[in-house]
């Protein structure tokens, strides 16, 4: 089969036939029909994810296709069934997957980390029974390409640990591909939203999506963010990754506020500062969203079709293999707000 493969971290990216996989006890084996490409993919190419530790490697981890073949102890599922997964594939097993947090799962395996991703023709997904998702026939395959990482994400952040409520204001630092699912998200149910990005086709996709207000950085962020928000914000999220988002997105929350973090902060910019006497004071809470369970996924499908989510409008481009490999080693450089998707 066809992947874009790298052997050597910050290397070349390229498409190569390498030997397609098949899957094991309690695996399957899709076949991609489209998949995202994602920052996390980028991360893990510069070498900042621990999770890669065999090269040559196939990135990807957010997939949508069909079954192609059912490995041993996999019951229910069978070759053309239309699927996606989270990217978090927990091994349902142990005690954190059975209290119903498989994306904290410490067995966890994630495609395009632990093991080759979806940035090929096919792709094995392990602990299969645990994390096979059915999609529903009106959500298309370029659509679901979003879901395992970036709207899925998003929902966990906003709904489950942000519990966003009607009418609260809700800032979200980072309009790439979860700020803009966590924008549409949250106005869906009823906030008023505040994107933050210093790309101006971004703020203008945010506000396409629901956003109330559209801030660019510039002079004291969290005091732009707190006039916005008339008064400051319910929950924060910071959908990117930096200290001064955070630093911003804490000192612009209301009394009692959430700030909710989903952005990597790898290397120098991991430990950050932040005001502990402010926390404690207005009772503040920091939240981490890592990834969504598969069992919340149909919770989310509901939501999307309850309000006529329109999942594709958060994709800007479909490409080949030969043309994500090219946006993957030159992911930084692009201006173009939404999610790109690989249709391979």
């Amino acid at each position: 089969m066809r992947a874009v493969v790298y052997e050597h971290f910050q290397g070349p990216v390229s498409v190569a036939d390498v030997a397609s996989p098949k899957p094991g006890r309690g695996e399957v084996t899709i076949d991609v029909r489209a998949t995202g490409i994602c920052r996390s993919d980028w991360h893990g190419w510069q070498g900042h994810d621990p999770d890669i530790r065999v090269l040559p490697h196939v990135p990807g981890h957010e997939m949508a296709g069909v079954i192609a073949m059912v490995g041993p102890e996999v019951a229910g599922w069978e070759a053309g069934d239309r699927v996606t997964v989270p990217f978090v594939t927990g091994c349902g097993e142990c005690s954190i997957c059975l209290a119903g947090d498989p994306q904290v799962c410490p067995n966890q395996s994630q495609p395009g980390f632990t093991h080759w991703g979806s940035f090929a023709e096919r792709v094995t997904i392990k602990h299969a029974q645990h994390n096979l998702i059915r999609l529903p026939d009106q959500i298309g395959f370029v659509e679901a390409a979003v879901v395992g990482c970036r709207s899925t994400t998003a929902y966990r952040a906003v709904v489950q640990q942000g519990r966003v409520k009607s009418d609260e204001w809700v800032a979200v630092y980072g309009c790439g591909g979860v700020g803009l699912s966590a924008v549409m998200i949250a106005a869906a149910l009823g906030a008023k939203v505040v994107a933050v990005d210093n790309n101006p086709k971004a703020l203008e996709w945010a506000i396409r999506h629901g956003a109330a207000a559209a801030i660019e950085p510039g002079g004291e962020l969290a005091a732009q963010v707190i006039e916005a928000s008339d008064g400051g914000t319910h929950v924060g999220i910071d959908a990117l990754g930096h200290p001064d988002l955070v630093r911003a997105s804490m000192n612009a929350l209301r009394r009692r506020g959430r700030h909710i973090q989903v952005g990597l902060l790898v290397g120098d910019a991991s430990p950050t500062r932040i005001r502990l006497d402010r926390l404690i004071a207005h009772e503040l809470e920091i939240v981490g969203s890592h990834g969504i369970a598969a069992a919340a996924i149909p919770e989310f499908f509901d939501l999307v079709l309850k309000n006529d989510l329109d999942l594709r409008s958060l994709v800007s481009r479909e490409m080949s293999l030969t043309e994500g490999a090219e946006r993957l080693e030159h992911y930084t450089e692009n201006t173009e707000p939404g999610v790109a998707v690989i249709t391979p």
